[in-house]
């Protein structure tokens, strides 16, 4: 059993398709949906396009409490699929610009991947963080403290968010630790529409929510991303 981003991933051949179609960074404008379509979803659900400047419309906004959080709250890399790669595992081989070698317990020798955080190649997994678009410590503070264990265990390893995890550098992401984009945006200057996609993506699927600055934050960026859409599936 595969998840939708390995599917995506195996339907997009190395060198065949086009660095749009296929790069991990790419942001979701890509495609441009018309705001008012919808796609099917591989759970079955619909995809709903949105304008980046409609979609954070859509986000609630709200004070943030962090009272309470823990790392250990959320429970990291599962194999849920059971095929010996854990989620951060699946997401480099989903991600990688050149396929690494899998070898026993998934175990991946060579390979590389673009980190778009920071427009660099790299072409050692363990210099790669997989890096949750919207931090776990962000994500109590806008309503996954309410959640139970197991929802909370779902949104650490959501692979099927296709855009909820991404493999970057290690820099920028321990750079950014668990700031939102009114204290922390990617450092290269492409990946800006990108991210503020992405996040406002994560958010949406799992109805978080977003506090004034964070909202301010995102209708700045997003003043200067005319063409980019939001395509989210809500989580299960």
């Amino acid at each position: 059993m595969f998840s939708a981003r390995r599917l995506a991933a195996l339907a997009c051949p190395l060198l065949v398709l086009s660095a749009a179609a296929c790069t991990p960074g790419a942001s979701h404008e890509d495609a441009k949906p018309s705001p008012a379509a919808s796609t099917a979803s591989p759970s079955g659900g619909t995809r709903a396009g949105l304008r980046l400047t409609d979609a954070i419309d859509r986000l609630k906004v709200a004070r943030e409490v962090r009272a309470g959080y823990e790392r250990d709250k959320f429970r990291l890399w599962t194999d849920a699929d059971h095929d010996g790669c854990d989620a951060r595992k699946e997401v480099l081989l989903a991600e990688a610009v050149k396929k690494p070698r899998q070898g026993k317990s998934c175990k991946l020798t060579g390979g590389s991947w673009r980190s778009y955080y920071d427009d660099k190649t790299v072409t050692d997994a363990r210099k790669l963080d997989i890096d949750h678009v919207v931090p776990l410590a962000e994500a109590w503070d806008s309503g996954a403290s309410r959640w139970t264990s197991e929802r909370r265990e779902q949104y650490a390893n959501d692979l099927d968010g296709e855009r909820s995890l991404v493999a970057v550098s290690l820099g920028p992401n321990r750079t950014k630790g668990d700031k939102d984009p009114a204290e922390w945006m990617p450092p290269a200057k492409d990946a800006t529409c990108t991210y503020v996609t992405d996040w406002v993506t994560a958010k949406l699927r799992w109805q978080l929510t977003a506090d004034r600055a964070e909202i301010k934050a995102l209708r700045t960026t997003a003043a200067g991303c005319k063409d980019a859409t939001v395509t989210h599936t809500p989580a299960p």
